[in-house]
């Protein structure tokens, strides 16, 4: 009896599980298409706006407001970089800001790897205190450290100065880039560094020769990040540089093309695509190990 009554409800879920095999493939190809669809259009309206940057960086003034949203110029204007590099002073600007960037960078890199690594591999008493301050100072709005910095920049005599701004933009927290390396640092083993310790390798030999070249992606992802937040930042080079018209950086120097009465459009899109050249370039080139470093971080 039990045989009689189990038979026909195997029989009635046998072709129902072979019709989902059989649409199964297809319902997935379509969905495919579908979410690929999808994310098409989404990353062209992503990337629509430096299109147009790029696009309006070779129109007129007419052309700029006339043409809309159109990308094609009735005439390219090539002659927006030349004003945009030679009158308006991006040449120097571009010169200020890749000394400020990269002395920034370097400083960045070295003093949190090297906070991550103590944090990560040594206890000491108040650690857990010290990480929650670094914590906390995430949540703290960065416009309210400007004042304090520029009147310590002025007792030092570092106001108006490269060397101020640099030291200004990189004495802030970066607790990002510090928990990146505590992290990665934390799952190193410790036979390594017994091991460095034993041939008679100190702290700053230890960390610049086994540490710190180990940490590449870390380190990687820490540049590009910190790269974007110093040539984009604007308001500590403003400070810096209001009464030095000389050491602005391309951010600031964005200002020359604003005038009382008018605005050169077509000069300022020129000077925003060449301020955008260098980011995308150093970003296709630590591109993997950028990527590398956020999903280890992830994972961790």
């Amino acid at each position: 009896m039990t045989s009689t009554l189990s038979r026909p409800t195997a029989e009635r879920a046998s072709p129902a599980k072979g019709t989902d095999r059989r649409r199964l493939p297809v319902s997935r190809k379509t969905m495919r298409w579908v979410q690929t669809a999808i994310l098409v259009v989404v990353a062209l309206i992503w990337i629509y706006p430096l299109l147009w940057i790029f696009a309006a960086s070779v129109k007129d003034a007419t052309g700029i407001f006339a043409g809309g949203l159109s990308l094609l110029p009735e005439q390219w204007h090539w002659d927006n970089y030349s004003r945009a590099w030679s009158e308006a002073g991006f040449s120097r600007y571009m010169i200020n800001t890749v000394i400020v960037t990269v002395a920034t960078v370097a400083i960045v890199v070295v003093r949190c790897a090297a906070a991550g690594y103590v944090i990560a591999r040594y206890r000491f008493r108040g650690r857990r205190l010290l990480i929650g301050v670094l914590a906390a100072t995430m949540f703290i709005p960065t416009g309210l450290f400007i004042v304090p910095v520029v009147e310590l920049s002025d007792v030092l005599g570092l106001l108006n100065t490269h060397l101020g701004l640099i030291l200004a933009l990189a004495g802030g927290g970066h607790v990002a880039a510090v928990l990146l390396y505590a992290g990665f640092f934390a799952q190193i083993p410790k036979e390594l560094e017994e091991a460095a310790v034993v041939d008679g390798a100190g702290f700053a030999r230890t960390f610049f020769r086994i540490m710190l070249p180990l940490s590449g992606p870390i380190t990687a992802t820490v540049v590009v990040l910190t790269f974007l937040a110093t040539w984009n930042n604007f308001f500590l080079p403003l400070v810096f540089t209001f009464s030095v018209p000389d050491n602005r950086t391309l951010a600031v120097g964005m200002l020359a093309f604003e005038g009382t009465n008018s605005t050169d459009w077509s000069g300022l899109a020129a000077a925003a695509s060449l301020s955008l050249l260098p980011i995308l370039a150093l970003f296709v080139l630590l591109q993997r190990h950028f990527v590398e470093g956020i999903a280890g971080a992830v994972k961790s």
